[in-house]
């Protein structure tokens, strides 16, 4: 993947192709970047399991060859100069995109296998557990916002459209977008909550290991009780941006454009941030119980002296 990312990156250079309103070599250049991501996390993950590690190993090999699989035929469509999504222009080309929807369903099942290993493993730093079953848990969910793009938009039917299935609802793909990621500014986009869904991998794991820096120099960061605690609303507040991202790009609307009810939900997750990390860092904890009981047990001794 980061092989492809490099070639995709001159292809962006060298090659002024355009398709469906993005340079042609965008979509292999973010597919591989993405891979390389979600691989590494995998990995990571995979590496701490105490228990199922032979299954583990094997739901990794699937991931990675579905991966290797679905980059090959998204590089050779746009070699081709042809779209690789939703594709039923020809034969062949709706041959590549059903070879490619069946490596996504394999790439989820191995997904789904290493999340259930995760969930069930006992593992000793409970911050740690949470970040990466919340995570592995929400990347399924937004993997699996990719089938809802299959699915034939107004004005298409399958068996006669040459496109069926879109990433935006409301409008054509292909519209005008947001630099950067390709997301849509006049409609929903679909690959809005399929991008936050799937990088809770990431970030998730990411907050546990800047708590366990940050331990040394905040006392209270040093008790496994607070790194729960704030893992958990990270999870949580994850979960709620996934969801609300998910309802507005099924309702048509674009992420920078939110109507009164987007927003008057969205207000939620900040007040919910500030008020769970205020409760997350007072609520008492092993280490303040501790320091109590140690004070008791002096105070007794002394009166009894």
């Amino acid at each position: 993947m980061v092989v492809l990312a490099a070639l995709s990156a001159v292809g962006l250079v060298v090659d002024g192709r355009v398709l469906v309103g993005a340079p042609i070599w965008f979509k292999p250049f973010k597919f591989s970047v993405s891979f390389v991501a979600y691989c590494l996390s995998l990995a990571w993950m995979l590496s701490l399991l105490p228990t199922g590690r032979r299954v583990g190993w094997w739901a990794g090999t699937v991931v990675a060859l579905a991966s290797l699989v679905e980059m090959v035929i998204i590089t050779g469509q746009v070699i081709r100069g042809k779209r690789s999504h939703f594709n039923h222009e020809t034969p062949f080309d709706e041959t590549l995109f059903k070879a490619m929807a069946v490596t996504v369903v394999i790439l989820w099942l191995g997904t789904l296998v290493i999340a259930l290993l995760l969930l069930r493993a006992e593992i000793s730093d409970r911050a740690s557990a949470w970040a990466m079953r919340s995570g592995i848990v929400l990347t399924v969910a937004g993997a699996a916002v990719g089938f809802l793009m299959t699915r034939p938009a107004p004005g298409q039917r399958r068996g006669v459209s040459k496109v069926v299935g879109a990433h935006s609802v409301g409008v054509p793909d292909g519209g005008p977008s947001m630099p950067l990621t390709g997301w849509s500014t006049t409609g929903g986009d679909l690959r809005i909550p399929h991008f936050v869904g799937m990088h809770a991998l990431q970030l998730l794991p990411l907050l546990v290991m800047v708590l366990t820096a940050l331990a040394p120099r905040f006392t209270r960061l040093a008790d496994d009780r607070v790194r729960l605690r704030l893992v958990l609303l990270a999870s949580a507040v994850h979960a709620a941006t996934f969801a609300l991202v998910l309802w507005q790009a099924l309702r048509g609307q674009p992420l920078i454009h939110p109507d009164g009810a987007t927003l008057g939900v969205a207000s939620l997750i900040p007040a919910a941030v500030i008020l769970g990390t205020y409760g997350s860092l007072r609520a008492p904890t092993s280490s303040s119980g501790k320091a109590t009981g140690t004070a008791d047990a002096g105070a007794s001794k002394e009166l009894v002296s």
